[in-house]
């Protein structure tokens, strides 16, 4: 259950009273609704995890720090098996963490007038097709690796690229790589055992 504001079921009669009275009914049908969806929710979650459980990868891929039981209940049916990716690049791009590199002025011309290709590539942020599922996954686990685990080496590697001068948000995306590409090889490490 929601613990605060107008959720809680400890203030619902207060914000109900604020409502026209041709109002209260329908507001007391949705917070019913809304218990109703809670409870649903923990069944669903139990479930989840006991179908998770299951499985031999489970307790593997649930070792990678900031990967919980739910998180990894969620990742290994999206995931399946490591094998479907060619290089961790493609498992990147399909994380939606891969850098794209496009350019629409790859050529330039010189002094002499002649059209030579241009040396410097700029990014041009994260690819844009991918699966919504793992990437909110994989940046919840370097979030919770950035917050909550200071003892972990990946934050001191985190510490390590900010003092670098990379910006936060790239520095966080680097570690969200990093969570993605142990996830994998531990994944691998459990399909061949």
């Amino acid at each position: 259950m929601r613990s605060g504001g107008v959720y809680a079921a400890s203030k619902r009669g207060e914000f109900l009273g604020r409502l026209p009275k041709p109002a209260q009914p329908l507001a007391e049908f949705l917070y019913e609704e809304l218990d109703a969806l809670e409870a649903l929710k923990s069944q669903a979650k139990k479930a989840m995890l006991a179908e998770a459980k299951r499985h031999p990868e489970f307790r593997l891929v649930k070792s990678c720090p900031g990967l919980g039981p739910v998180r990894t209940a969620e990742l290994l049916p999206i995931v399946v098996t490591p094998y479907r990716f060619q290089s961790k690049r493609g498992f990147w791009s399909y994380c939606g963490l891969g850098i794209v590199t496009r350019s629409s002025s790859d050529w330039v011309r010189t002094q002499t007038g002649e059209w030579v290709k241009a040396e410097v590539k700029q990014t041009r942020g994260l690819n844009r097709n991918f699966n919504h599922t793992l990437k909110a996954i994989f940046k919840g686990a370097a979030t919770t690796v950035i917050g909550r685990r200071k003892d972990e080496p990946i934050y001191r590697h985190y510490l390590r690229l900010l003092d670098g001068g990379t910006k936060p948000n790239l520095a966080k995306l680097t570690i969200a790589r990093r969570r993605r590409q142990r996830t994998l090889a531990v994944k691998t490490t459990a399909d061949s055992v």
